[in-house]
């Protein structure tokens, strides 16, 4: 992906905020949200074009927009740029696709008729919401903690010998408050499955009224639309801590909580 391009509004803050105010890099980052990178390669620029601040009075933003994008579509309006909200729910079905990329994308094309993020993501949240009806799960504290292993593994390296192993990532997630739990470890078996559930209760302190994993071998024997078997060792783990396991349903994706599997969860 190409450099992102800011704002005029955006690159007269980084600006001041640099050579006024002489703020870090990541001082600006955090007043302006745009990414470490493109802040660099800004001030990189303006050093080239040998600009400083007070920017000249007669700089406007065509001018200024001219200087730092000579290539792209520069042109001002008060209406924005509508970017095709079905393009980006494609692209964000991609693997490591964030709203953050396609948003910076965006605005190297319309760098003076963009939407700030904060709006794209809120006005791309409306156009999914009208797209697609669907029920709303409402989730009571303390009922329902769903359990999966994520998709992406961690490579972990031994020290002695220089091996390299996948290791997969466990993530519970506490139905009503997001409250998120993960660890690594090196298989799904089932020592592994059940240990992970060991060590997340211990992390809430407590356990949910029921666990709703997906069908994975190391807790369902059966998957079955109406009554999946459980593996014996779960089920005698269910009983010992006096919670109710049910899988979700073969297929049924919806059923099981839209969680945070992208987010940075709470580590043990």
């Amino acid at each position: 992906m190409a450099a992102q391009r800011i704002t005029m509004r955006k690159i007269r803050d980084i600006l001041r905020l640099r050579f006024a105010a002489d703020l870090s890099i990541r001082q600006i980052k955090k007043s302006t949200r745009v990414s470490i990178g493109a802040i660099q390669k800004l001030l990189i620029k303006a050093n080239e074009l040998g600009l400083s601040w007070p920017l000249p009075d007669e700089l406007d933003d065509n001018q200024l927009a001219q200087l730092f994008y000579p290539t792209a579509d520069t042109r001002s309006s008060t209406r924005f740029q509508i970017p095709d909200w079905s393009v980006v729910h494609q692209e964000l079905k991609r693997k490591g696709m964030t709203k953050q990329l396609l948003w910076e994308e965006y605005t190297q094309q319309y760098p003076n008729r963009c939407y700030s993020y904060p709006q794209f993501c809120d006005r791309y949240r409306h156009w999914n919401g009208q797209q697609k009806r669907s029920m709303r799960q409402i989730h009571k504290a303390g009922e329902k903690c769903f359990v999966d292993y994520c998709g992406p593994t961690i490579p972990i390296i031994n020290a002695s010998t220089g091996e390299i192993r996948d290791a997969q990532v466990f993530v519970g997630v506490l139905g009503a408050s997001n409250y998120t739990y993960a660890e690594a470890t090196l298989t799904q078996s089932l020592p592994d499955w059940l240990g992970s559930h060991v060590r997340m209760f211990e992390f809430f302190g407590g356990c949910s009224e029921m666990v709703i994993p997906d069908n994975l071998r190391s807790g369902v024997s059966k998957a079955c639309r109406y009554d999946p078997d459980l593996n014996a060792s779960y089920q005698q783990l269910a009983e010992h801590y006096q919670v109710a396991v049910v899988p979700a349903r073969p297929y049924k994706p919806k059923e099981r909580k839209a969680c945070p599997w992208g987010a940075s969860p709470r580590q043990r």
